[in-house]
């Protein structure tokens, strides 16, 4: 469980992409940025040493997102969309194109919140659109409430195949 006491559910390509964030950061930047500032420790005077500071500053950032990381790779619990049962339900990674209240197509994804990416049309399971189309079929309606208001979204098509990039 997360820190909110909500599961950490993430499909296999999220996983993929929190552990390469964070091998990214633990093996390539992290150890160039320690590089920077054992160098500029060496140079004197550390109070007015803009590289030392902004390394040490620059470093806490880093182990910050990785201790984040690190947390959100434990809790993680990987759901695989193929895998998935009940097919013809909206569940965690399921793609679906709906109709809202205007007659406006819009396909998005459910997937995990650390994956979720509007411009790619990921939302994160629990967002208000994705609650609200929790275990509806193809055909039907839901209503949603959101901080825009209320609309009602008709389920047109119901898939569990996960783009990769």
């Amino acid at each position: 469980m997360s820190d909110d006491g909500f599961k950490n559910y993430v499909t296999p390509h999220g996983l993929h992409l929190l552990q390469r964030e964070h091998d990214e950061l633990w093996f390539t930047e992290r150890p160039k940025v320690v590089e920077v500032v054992s160098w500029a420790a060496g140079n004197g005077d550390r109070s007015e040493n803009g590289d030392y500071l902004y390394g040490k500053k620059r470093l806490r950032e880093i182990d910050r997102r990785i201790r984040f990381l690190r947390k959100r790779l434990e809790s993680a619990v990987v759901v695989d969309p193929a895998r998935q049962a009940g097919l013809e339900r909206v569940y965690f990674g399921a793609t679906v194109l709906y109709a809202n209240g205007r007659g406006e197509e819009i396909s998005v994804t459910l997937v995990g919140e650390d994956e979720a990416d509007m411009a790619e049309g990921k939302i994160s399971w629990r967002s208000p659109v994705a609650r609200a189309l929790m275990k509806a079929e193809e055909g039907g309606r839901v209503k949603v409430l959101s901080p825009a208001g209320s609309d009602v979204l008709e389920v047109i098509e119901i898939s569990y195949l996960m783009k990769t990039p």
